[in-house]
């Protein structure tokens, strides 16, 4: 066996310090030096010797910064019995030569970096007394062989990463004391075997993961302090913990538990700090809580807590500093005897059911008692009454008050002023009017205002003053003129709340000097004006929300500098412009709001780069072009593009499909065309060429058909969003009609004009073939006297056509409904009784037609719809244009039966039994309808010379001239 010496010792020590990297190293290689005596070692900085075998006893390098590994050397220190190296930055595992310090009763290794699980051969200490783990790296279980060390008084294992259950063995410690093992991963019940431990007098397993307290743990009769807080631990406080009587600490906030508070805590007097918040606690305050003289603090919050607190709660608290009772369901009258818990600092009663002394609120006259009161949250509360005049008689060391949400009246006491070490005011959301007192210059400490959500009006100027303010929410109140100029020199402003209030004029430009601003509201209110470009100097925003104002102009492109910006609210106002590419730079935006403006132009592409965007909305603008598809684009719906101009892109936006563009091959289409431009200049040429030629013959087919006019020289544009917001959503309000395939609307456009819009039901088999058949009849017709179209809107979802709108209504609804009334005099005078009726006379008439319907009788064999083109043609009125009634001849007017009915006052729209010309028309379209393509020209006209032979003489000269020009 190696006979070990001081010379040991001073190795041991020399190869310490050659594993220390460093720290003050330096400072150890002068003092610990292998040059000097080997005598000498007992005076090296942090070591003590025995005085009789001059032996290292004590080493101590503590709180040196010293960073390195601990060498197995160390094991040499034979004699040592105390090794302190905490608050270092020491790392690795510990070696197992350490475990030949048998003498060792002082091991603390306190806040070092140390790794990997606590050895098992820390059992193999017979006198260590005190074990400091904690503050490290150690990971896996609580060695059972631990419990092998009897002489352990203290054991602290906190802020490790440790896990699993406590060993049972641990109850072997019987003369431990003290307990630490906070702030791990230890889980399970609390051992049965602690409960033996008769000397613990403190326990601490907090923030860890164990699930149930033990009944036996009243047993432990010496206890002082019980820290089980932020646990899982289910089920209630028992009972036996009234039996602690030597408790003065005792933590359980943040578990699970449920219950009544047992009535048997009212047995610990000792205790000075009750913390039971966060839990499902229920039932009344045990009255012996109140009863326990030497509590200092009393944490009951966010429980579920009923009934009242007692009248005498402050006759036998005389040392209470904190009481806590916050988001219960405490009701009654806030007792006035809190008055003589005259030390008390901190007073939380909100989000409860308290009531006060209406009207003065004299309990918080009482408070002004309370010299040392710091922090008084009364609200909110049901205190529904007026704020005393003695507010401004509380502490002079008050620093944070309120009474927010207690239904507080009247206006707010000028005295309030007096609390000049305020730091924190809130009073938002009662019912006080008046305006902010003058007063308020002197709360020069004053860094947050919530007023907000009252009645409150006037001016701000009474907060210029005041240069701390950080947080100011005045939101939702009547106050009225301009921002004052002085905002703009409150740089120490993070939180700026405006809204919903009064507000003219413009943002002040000093407002722009508020480098560390974090949030603006000033929506809702009456401000004007443009942004300027300096908007882009608030680096550090992170909300803007202006919205509702009457701001104009141009949105500024230094708004993009804005790269810590999450939320931009601009909608409701008059800007006008294009959306700022530089938009795109604002890299942490997450909600875009531009709606309700007169944006135009394109929605940027560099929107698609930000990758936290998940709120837009562009709707009711003019913008136009394609909506991105990249990014979060594809998340978003069409409500956030609704009501603009000319927005193209997929169809899951409810707009048209944008023209393709094949971009992502132009530059292989550029080299392409160096190869075939030759032949493709020769095609070119060969494709005009024909082009021509296939007009002329397409002319010359037209003007044989006599159909060689265009509805409308230009086709104006109207978009689906124009005609939905024009309709006001296609209400039943502006319903003019309903026809077999469809329903006409009355709408206004942008410019003021009122359109017609014949909406087609889709739905319907048919309609279609109906919709094209249509409009290919009314792009070969043109007339004075039909209802001009202006533009049709479709798409795979969407057929309409945009018509003229007749102001005066439908004259067959005066002629026949029952609800319309003409009498001889009116009808004659439509007729135009002052001038000759003659075909020419109708151009003076302003009657004008347009019906629907025609799809089922156009379709009939091209040979008969070029029959009834030339029966178009040859009896249309003399020096006119062409015409031909749309629903051709079964039904509706026409201008030549125009008079007929009139004068009879009978609608010719079904069929007769007699021989009249309704019979006629409808018995000569369902002749041709019931053979429908299988006639030819000669059988259509046999069967006009049977119509002809029932006798109607108008129509009857119309055909004869038909077949006159016919065959001519």
């Amino acid at each position: 066996m190696k006979r070990l010496s001081l010379g040991t010792d001073q190795s041991a020590l020399l190869a310490l310090k050659a594993h220390i990297t460093s720290g003050q190293k330096e400072f150890l290689s002068k003092n610990w030096s292998s040059a000097a005596a080997a005598s000498s070692v007992c005076d090296w900085i942090g070591v003590q010797c025995g005085s009789r075998h001059q032996r290292v006893t004590a080493l101590n390098i503590s709180n040196m910064g010293l960073t390195g590994t601990i060498p197995p050397d160390l094991g040499n220190l034979s004699f040592l019995v105390s090794l302190d190296l905490r608050n270092n930055s020491f790392h690795g595992n510990l070696p197992e030569e350490l475990s030949h310090l048998r003498r060792l009763r002082y091991f603390r290794l306190t806040s070092n970096n140390f790794n990997g699980e606590i050895p098992m051969w820390f059992g193999r200490f017979p006198e260590l007394q005190f074990l400091f783990l904690g503050r490290n790296g150690f990971s896996g279980f609580i060695p059972p062989s631990i419990s092998n060390s009897s002489k352990l008084e203290t054991m602290t294992l906190a802020e490790n990463f440790l896990e699993g259950n406590i060993p049972e063995k641990m109850g072997n410690l019987t003369v431990l004391e003290e307990l630490y093992s906070s702030r791990n991963y230890l889980v399970g019940p609390i051992p049965l075997s602690f409960c033996k431990l008769s000397q613990l007098q403190v326990l601490d397993l907090a923030f860890n993961r164990f699930s149930t307290i033990p009944r036996e743990m009243g047993n432990l009769q010496n206890l002082h302090g019980l820290n089980l807080e932020w646990n899982q631990i289910t089920g209630s406080i028992p009972r036996e913990i009234g039996n602690l009587t030597m408790l003065t600490e005792l933590y359980f906030a943040n578990n699970s538990l449920i219950g009544p508070i047992p009535r048997e805590m009212g047995n610990l007097y000792q205790l000075e700090n009750l913390q039971l918040p966060y839990n499902g606690l229920n039932g009344s305050i045990p009255p012996g809580i109140f009863n326990l003289s030497a509590l200092r603090n009393i944490h009951l919050a966010f429980n579920r807590l009923s009934g009242n607190l007692p009248r005498d709660l402050g006759y036998r608290l005389p040392k209470l500093l904190v009481l806590h009772l916050i988001w219960n369901n405490l009701g009654g009258v806030i007792p006035v005897s809190i008055t003589n818990c005259s030390q008390l600092r901190e007073l939380e009663l909100s989000t409860n059911r308290f009531t006060g002394s209406i009207p003065d609120l004299s309990f918080i006259t009482s408070l002004t008692k309370c010299k040392s009161l710091v922090y008084l949250e009364l609200g909110p509360n049901p205190l529904n009454g007026l704020l005393p005049a003695s507010i401004g008689n509380l502490s002079a060391s008050l620093k944070q008050l309120f009474i927010d949400s207690s239904e507080i009246k009247g206006t707010i006491p000028s005295q309030t002023g007096n609390l000049t070490n305020l730091i924190m005011l809130d009073l938002q959301s009662n019912h006080l009017t008046g305006g902010i007192p003058t007063a308020f210059k002197d709360l020069q400490n004053l860094q947050g205002l919530a007023v907000g959500d009252n009645n409150l009006n006037g001016t701000l100027e009474s907060l210029c003053n005041l240069q701390r303010l950080a947080y100011v929410y005045l939101t939702a109140n009547r106050f009225s003129g301009s921002i004052p100029e002085c905002f703009g020199n409150m740089t120490s402003l993070r939180k700026l709340d405006l809204g919903n209030n009064f507000l003219v004029s413009a943002i002040p430009n000093s407002f722009w000097n508020l480098k560390d601003l974090l949030q603006l509201n000033l929506s809702s209110n009456s401000l004007n004006g443009s942004l300027p470009l300096e908007v882009g100097t608030l680096k550090a925003v992170t909300s803007i929300d202006i919205s509702a104002n009457q701001f104009f102009g141009d949105i500024p492109s230094t708004i993009g500098d804005l790269q810590n910006l999450l939320i931009l609210n601009l909608s409701q106002n008059q800007f006008h412009g294009s959306i700022p590419e530089s938009c795109g730079s604002m890299l942490s935006l997450q909600e875009l709001y531009l709606s309700h403006n007169n944006l135009s132009g394109f929605i940027p592409k560099s929107l698609e780069a930000l990758r936290d965007l998940n709120e837009l909305d562009v709707s009711y603008n003019h913008l136009s072009g394609e909506i991105p598809s990249g990014g979060h684009f594809a998340n978003f719906t069409a409500e956030s593009f609704l009501f603009n101009d000319a927005l193209c892109g997929d169809s899951r936006f409810h707009v048209p499909s944008c023209p393709r563009t094949n971009s992502i091959h132009r530059s292989r289409t550029k080299k392409v065309l160096l190869f075939v431009f030759v032949p493709l200049g020769i095609a070119s040429v060969v494709v005009a060429a024909l082009a021509i030629v296939f007009r002329r013959y397409w002319k010359k087919y037209q003007d044989s058909k006599g159909t060689n006019m265009v509805l409308v020289p230009t086709q104006e544009r109207v978009s689906y969003y124009e005609l939905l917001r024009a309709t006001d959503g296609y209400s039943e309000s502006n319903l003019l009609g309903i026809g077999s395939f469809g329903s006409v609307y009355k709408g206004i456009l942008n410019d003021g004009r009122s359109i017609a819009v014949k909406v087609f039901n889709l739905e319907l088999e048919g309609v279609l073939k109906s919709f094209d058949v249509e409009c290919e009849v009314l792009k070969n017709l043109r007339h004075r006297n039909l209802v001009k179209v202006i533009s049709g809107c479709w798409n795979q979802d969407f057929r309409a056509l945009v018509l003229e709108y007749m102001c005066n209504g439908s004259l067959e609804k005066w002629l026949y409904s029952d609800n319309y009334f003409l009498d001889t005099l009116q009808r004659l005078d439509i007729i135009s009784v002052r001038m000759k009726i003659s075909l020419r006379s109708w151009r003076k008439i302003k009657l004008k037609f347009m019906q629907f319907g025609v799809s089922r009788k156009f379709q009939l064999e091209a040979k008969l719809r070029e029959i009834l083109l030339i029966l178009v043609n040859k009896t249309n009125v003399s020096g006119s244009m062409n015409y031909v009634n749309s629903r051709y001849p079964n039904r509706g007017f026409h201008f030549m039966n125009f008079e007929l009915n009139m004068k009879n006052k009978k609608k010719y729209t079904t069929p007769s039994t007699c021989g009249t010309r309704a019979s006629v028309e409808w018995n000569f379209y369902n002749t041709i309808e019931a053979k429908g393509p299988s006639y030819n020209t000669i059988e259509c006209l046999l069967v006009i010379t049977k119509i002809l032979s029932l006798g109607c003489g108008n129509l009857a000269s119309h055909l004869s001239l038909f077949i006159t020009c016919h065959f001519q």
